[in-house]
């Protein structure tokens, strides 16, 4: 089938969506300069689209190299029949492309070829017609060849079955019913020799149908079959599955030979495909687990880069620890270091109020009014001495727990190092605290995605696979929030479209030589940036130093003219676009003129237009800011004041297959099942809640000793 029609019907698209956007992929355009500056050739395809067009057309791409491959190959045996060519042009998974590629594949050493050396093949062909009355020891008498190995009839039988055994291992349509057949019949199961109560318990005598089974249950049974403490294995049921096969081998009839073709084809599944499409089945569902674990991860980051920042405030990093203390750095409303310090208010020194009093004074001293407190060891015991100092000074404090994960990988980074040289790697922590809840996007792009932790099983993930999917998350969010390019860091500016590291270093040496940048046009000076990465990085990167307030805003420089051109038709000034009274107008104008009569005149299409009118009335808008704020707390509840049916508002901070896990302010997460979610059957729990939603939870129940506390969203009055 056609590429662009099959992804048009895989994806439900229309055709020429599918046409354009190969295009633009194709002429070396990225995902997020596509999904928003074309959306007239695309039919507006946003980004998460665009994002699963591409991967899909990668596949059969690959899909259509590897069938060239094998047609080759093939080809050059001098075996490719016009058939053949006709069944690997049709073959629609890589699975159906390697079973037709099997008999012709260079294998080791196997016993039927070393039968085929004896010169066994045409009497094994002879058995697999399956007709006639001569019986096997007749037609094996002319085969006895003591020269050739072959010293008894039997011998040259048992030499013809391990052929024809092989014959139909190797047959594309066999291996494929059965591949089916084992789908939807058969069962993983895992047990233990392991009888004490541990990670892996609920493995110890499991068993659950591949088809149904859980892709967290493949990673946990995976996991725990690589530490050594689970014996994972697919079984089915044989005698229904030789049933299958004997359909498709065996001939109706009362020939002699028939008896060997069976022998044959028990021996086939017993010793070669069983073996194989267990192995091919065990890899499939790892496959997909992770496929599914990958795309949580994504689901998961999404919302945790786009948290809102607390912006305009000075805020206080605190990272907890018991005997080296907790390191302490206050960080201004631009993120810039004013203070850091070390106290001990944790076990086993226990200086409370010296703590107290050194906090309090930095508190004072440079106006803080957010306190941020990572989530590691020590935090909670960090979290009651903040609590109790926010209760006893007279100044308005908030503070918010945060993840800290990733904070000792970037810490300990070169790069953290070249940008805090002066700080040892736990002070270097406490600023990265610090500034993740001023602004988390710019914060974690410093940090390997996969080190952030909204995930499960991440670190059993294939790398490149995760990397690809998470760094396509990280871009889009970087993307659609926009980049001021005189402060951005370098990690931020290397997610900026059509940049990448090599420029983004670039960029920043030209700001440090040259000072900032003035105008958009001025990156056409940066060393290597030339008009394809200008064009498709411009729009995303803001100049709010520069005279033109254009530079400050989401327009592309290439709609520019059209900019002018709606301002000046809507009976507005460019100078306006300093006025936000005067540009709050241009909404009700433009649709008193009619917007599809202004983008006709202006030679844009509609969903353009509409762009350029939402980033004319809030010049350098960060679209965060419409989002609910994170919740900041001034007090603090412990585990064991938590009582069944009390109602507590908390904050959504992972997203996994069988449920959310949410903080409710006691340090200790509680877990909303998918089933009390929401009053509807949900397939995943990412339709309803993600990352760092402000939800509404009643307790269920309270495991203090156990740390587990079980919650519910559904059934809450008011």
């Amino acid at each position: 089938m056609d590429i662009i029609k099959q992804l048009s019907e895989e994806l439900s698209l229309k055709i020429t969506q599918v046409e354009s956007a190969v295009k633009l992929l194709d002429e070396g355009n990225t995902v997020p300069f596509i999904a928003r500056y074309r959306k007239e050739v695309t039919g507006s395809l946003d980004d998460g689209q665009l994002r699963d067009l591409e991967d899909r057309l990668n596949y059969l791409r690959n899909l259509d190299k590897r069938r060239e491959e094998i047609k080759s190959s093939i080809e050059s045996q001098g075996a490719l029949t016009e058939e053949l060519a006709a069944a690997i042009d049709a073959a629609k998974t890589l699975a159906a492309l390697e079973d037709l590629y099997m008999p012709y594949k260079k294998k080791r050493r196997t016993r039927a070829m070393m039968a085929k050396e004896k010169g066994l093949e045409p009497l094994a062909l002879k058995f697999y017609e399956q007709t006639g009355a001569a019986l096997p020891e007749v037609l094996a008498e002319p085969f006895v060849d003591a020269e050739k190995g072959v010293e008894t009839v039997e011998d040259a039988i048992a030499g013809a079955k391990d052929i024809i055994a092989e014959m139909i291992s190797d047959d594309a349509a066999v291996r494929g019913a059965l591949r089916e057949f084992l789908k939807k019949t058969a069962l993983i199961r895992s047990t233990s020799e392991e009888t004490e109560p541990g990670v892996y318990s609920m493995y110890y005598d499991f068993t659950e149908p591949v088809s149904k089974v859980a892709s967290y249950r493949v990673l946990a049974l995976d996991r725990g079959e690589r530490e050594e403490v689970l014996k994972v294995s697919i079984e089915c049921e044989r005698d229904k599955a030789l049933a299958e096969l004997f359909k498709l081998t065996v001939k109706k009839g009362f020939s002699p030979s028939i008896d060997v073709v069976r022998a044959a084809a028990e021996d086939s599944f017993d010793r070669l495909i069983f073996p194989s499409l267990e192995r091919e089945l065990r890899s499939t569902l790892t496959e997909n687990a992770a496929e599914q674990a990958i795309k949580v991860f994504a689901l998961n980051l999404k919302p945790l880069l786009m948290q809102p920042p607390v912006k305009g405030r000075v805020t206080l990093g605190l990272d907890p620890a018991y005997r080296t203390g907790c390191k302490i750095a206050v960080v201004d409303a631009t993120g810039k270091v004013l203070d850091t310090t070390v106290v001990y208010p944790t076990p086993p020194q226990n200086k409370t109020e010296e703590a107290a009093k050194k906090l309090t004074a930095l508190i004072k001293k440079h106006g803080v009014s957010t306190i941020s407190i990572g989530n590691g060891t020590a935090s909670k015991e960090s979290e009651i001495f903040v609590a109790d100092l926010i209760r006893q000074i007279d100044v308005p404090v908030s503070y918010m727990v945060v993840s800290e994960a990733g904070a000792s990988v970037y810490s300990a980074s070169k790069l953290a190092a070249e940008e805090f040289p002066q700080f040892d790697v736990s002070l270097r922590s406490a600023v990265s605290i610090a500034r993740r809840l001023q602004d988390p996007l710019a914060e974690l792009v410093k940090i390997d995605p996969k080190a952030i932790g909204v995930g499960q099983y991440q670190h059993d993930m294939p790398k490149n696979r995760l990397d690809q999917a998470l760094g396509g998350v990280v871009e889009d969010c970087v993307n659609t929030v926009g980049v001021d390019v005189n402060t951005a860091s370098f990690s931020l500016l290397s997610y900026v479209a059509g940049i990448g590291p090599a420029l983004a270093k670039s960029i920043v040496a030209y700001r440090e030589e040259n000072g900032h940048f003035t105008s958009r046009k001025q990156l056409l000076k940066v060393p290597k940036l030339g008009k394809k990465a200008f064009e498709q990085s411009a729009g995303f990167l803001r100049v709010a130093e520069s005279d033109d307030p254009l530079d400050n805003t989401a327009v592309h420089p290439e709609s520019y003219k059209a900019a002018e051109g709606l301002i000046k038709l809507c009976g507005l000034a460019k100078s306006d676009l300093k006025t936000p009274e005067k540009m709050g107008e241009l909404n009700s104008r433009a649709d008193l003129v009619g917007r599809v009569k202004l983008a006709d005149e202006l030679g844009i299409g509609l969903p353009t237009l509409n762009d350029i009118v939402t980033e004319l009335l809030k010049p350098g808008r960060d679209p965060r800011d419409e989002l609910p704020p994170p919740m900041l707390r001034s007090e603090l509840l412990d585990i064991s004041d938590l009582k069944p049916d009390m109602v507590l508002q908390g904050t959504v901070r992972n997203v996994v297959d069988f449920g959310a896990f949410v903080d409710i302010g006691v340090h200790q997460d509680g877990l909303v099942h998918i089933s009390r979610i929401c009053d509807r059957f949900l397939k995943h729990p990412s339709e309803a809640v993600r990352v760092g939603d402000v939800v509404k939870v009643k307790v269920l129940e309270v495991d203090a000793k156990r740390k587990r506390i079980s919650l519910t969203m559904r059934d809450i009055e008011g």
